[in-house]
């Protein structure tokens, strides 16, 4: 009976007949979909021509889609890439955005869901999910349950962790780490199976997975399939899109559904789909596979406008045969009976007690200290980087001196130079090394509703700070005494605290613009590029700033490197006396030593430094905070725009 489920038997004496069986009527969990569209709105037109001057075109991506499924059930979505699939699951996950228009109900056991229902109600595993290489498999689920499940004790997570493992066959494998295309770990069939139990985690009572088999091999993929079919009977919906199942899958799937340029062009189980194609004159071949053949017969050939008008003709004649025969008939009596209905289990949402954002921002801060931790090469290159620039600079200048004919201020204006400019770039490398998959990671579970985007951007700045100011520490201690800077415990101080402001600005900017380009390559050649600029208009090494023209120098007060090269100029020459080569030197020489001391100096190419010393130093430190809100702030614009698309 659809939308019902007779459980144990009860035999009756009741009219003299001895063991005669009473059927007795549980409600199962359903899902039906009904009526489902989906169109959006583009622009279309060369990239060089402003958007507003682009054609606007209307796209439907879904039409009339429609479909019934119960508790025990597995469903194989097929169709030709660009068939509407993946389109499909998101929008009936509620992972379509704002982008274009949804119209259409979405009912999970007779009740109608809100759009802000659809993600609490579904568990969704993407096509491409994103894991941790550095953790293993039974930590990567552990801090997943612990984003979940706040308020059990440690004993119940970690028996939730281990029943969950052990239904996916994961057990004997749990401390293996997971790994990555350069890092040695699990397979791609066990990574799947590890993004399967993340979500089971949850107690989700529908699971929607996006292309669960692609990229593995044949065995690997059957194997997928059977164990979620495993998962279906165990009194669960599960709902896969697939391509090219091999034959043996057939007898798995409960319901076959084939799509065609956003339609439904089939919808039942396995011998329906046989007979009805048969009875449209299209009976598939003997040792044929069953799904390559119909999916090439509900598939588009674009390869020419006749082609393409000839198939999709066949295609419609298909639409038109199954919404017109008993099965669709059939698909919609049992959505409406389900609707109908009395006495329905409520609607199953996924198991979720969500815990502060205080401790997700400190489960997220474990989780990616421990996934770093276990680089060793990554550490040894965040704490010494900076270490093997100065090992560089201090074996190119040796020792400072303070004789102008021995280039005492160009050695010291060079050196000041490169501690304003390396820093930053160092900064910037970390980031667009280590942040790029915590990112990743965080726009698929942040779907999920684990956490926000920004409180896992708060985790990794929390997580650098002490590698940053380790790093430096090592670097301006080896730097300031070894080439000679003025040897002052409070001056070291200050350089330190220079060079350490501007390491962190270096990642808190790229991490600003890794919210809103995707691309790490770009980011890093935009950041080099801001830094460059930066370095050229703020400090004044290349043109003095009262030099500059007036748009230029207003530019200038925007650079943290203006206020990190003043700062450095007047802790390294305040109170610098000059010689000028020997006793017997010409008048030609003498004639070049302009100053006779480092306030000379200051007061001529930096007249600002020093008045505004204590300025420049708070405005210095005030970068760190208004980068990191404005870091936040593009994570929250780049959550709203990937929830648009």
């Amino acid at each position: 009976m659809s939308g019902s489920r007779f459980s144990t038997l009860e035999r009756s004496s009741s009219g003299g007949q001895t063991g005669e069986a009473k059927a007795v009527w549980q409600p199962s969990d359903s899902i039906s979909v009904r009526g489902v569209d989906y169109t959006i709105r583009e622009r279309v037109g060369p990239w060089w021509k402003a958007s507003l001057c682009h054609k606007k075109w209307t796209r439907q991506i879904l039409k009339d889609v429609s479909f019934h499924l119960e508790s025990g059930q597995i469903m194989g979505i097929l169709g030709n890439s660009g068939s509407g699939k993946t389109t499909l699951l998101d929008a009936i996950s509620g992972r379509l955005g704002h982008k274009g228009n949804f119209f259409g109900e979405v009912y999970v056991n007779g009740h109608q869901l809100k759009k802000e229902q659809f993600r609490d109600c579904f568990s969704y595993v993407p096509q491409s999910a994103t894991l941790l290489s550095f953790l293993t498999i039974q930590e990567s689920l552990t801090y997943t349950a612990l984003l979940t499940l706040q308020k059990c004790s440690n004993d119940f997570i970690k028996k939730k962790v281990d029943a969950v493992m052990a239904e996916l066959s994961l057990s004997h494998i749990a401390d293996k780490i997971i790994g990555s295309h350069i890092l040695a770990g699990i397979s791609g069939g066990e990574r799947r199976r590890v993004s399967i139990a993340a979500q089971l985690l949850q107690d989700p009572k529908v699971m929607l997975l996006d292309e669960p088999t692609t990229g593995l091999d044949c065995l690997t993929a059957n194997q997928i399939v059977s164990l979620l079919s495993e998962l279906a009977h165990r009194d669960r919906i599960v709902i896969i899109t697939i391509h090219q199942p091999r034959s043996e899958l057939f007898r798995l799937f409960d319901k076959i559904a084939i799509m065609s340029f956003g339609e439904m062009v089939f919808c039942g189980n396995p011998m329906e789909m046989i007979t009805f194609f048969s009875e449209c004159g299209y009976s598939c071949p003997e040792q044929s596979n069953p799904f390559d053949f119909y999916v090439d017969l509900t598939s588009v050939d674009t390869r020419s406008k006749e082609r393409e008008l000839e198939t999709y003709s066949r295609v419609q004649v298909i639409v038109a045969a199954y919404k017109n025969s008993e099965i669709f008939s059939k698909v919609l009596a049992a959505i409406e009976r389900t609707r109908c209905m009395k006495d329905l289990p409520p609607i199953p949402f996924k198991n979720k007690d969500s815990p502060s954002a205080f401790y997700k921002l400190w489960i997220l801060l474990r989780r990616t200290t421990r996934n770093f931790s276990r680089d060793k090469m990554g550490i040894i290159m965040r704490l010494l980087q900076n270490l093997l620039f100065g090992l560089f600079v201090a074996f190119f200048l040796l020792r400072l001196r303070n004789d102008l004919i021995k280039g005492a201020v160009q050695d010291r204006v060079g050196l000041v130079y490169q501690c304003v400019s390396a820093p930053p770039y160092t900064g910037m490398l970390n980031a667009v090394a280590l942040f790029p998959p915590l990112r990743a990671i965080s726009d698929q579970e942040s779907k999920d509703g684990l956490y926000k985007k920004w409180q896992m951007l708060l985790a990794y700045v929390v997580h650098f700070l002490p590698f940053s100011i380790i790093s430096v520490a090592i670097f301006s201690i080896f730097i300031y005494w070894t080439v000679g800077l003025y040897p002052d415990a409070s001056r070291f101080g200050i350089f330190f605290a220079v060079v350490l402001a501007s390491h962190i600005i270096g990642e808190l900017l790229t991490l600003v613009v890794l919210g809103v380009v995707q691309n790490p390559n770009i980011v890093q050649s935009g950041v080099v590029l801001l830094n460059s600029v930066g370095v050229v208009v703020g400090t004044g090494l290349l043109r003095t700033t009262e030099e500059m023209p007036t748009p230029f120098k207003i530019l200038s007060y925007l650079t943290f490197q203006k206020y990190s090269s003043e700062l450095l100029i007047a802790n390294e020459f305040y109170g610098l006396n000059f010689t000028c080569g020997g006793a017997n030197s010409s008048i030609a020489i003498n004639a070049a030593c302009t100053f006779s001391n480092g306030i000379q100096f200051i007061e001529k190419t930096f007249p600002s430094a020093l008045p505004h010393f204590t300025i420049n130093f708070l405005i210095l430190y005030a970068f760190l905070p208004v980068l990191a809100i404005i870091a936040v702030l593009s994570f929250k614009m780049r959550e709203r725009v990937i929830g648009r698309q």
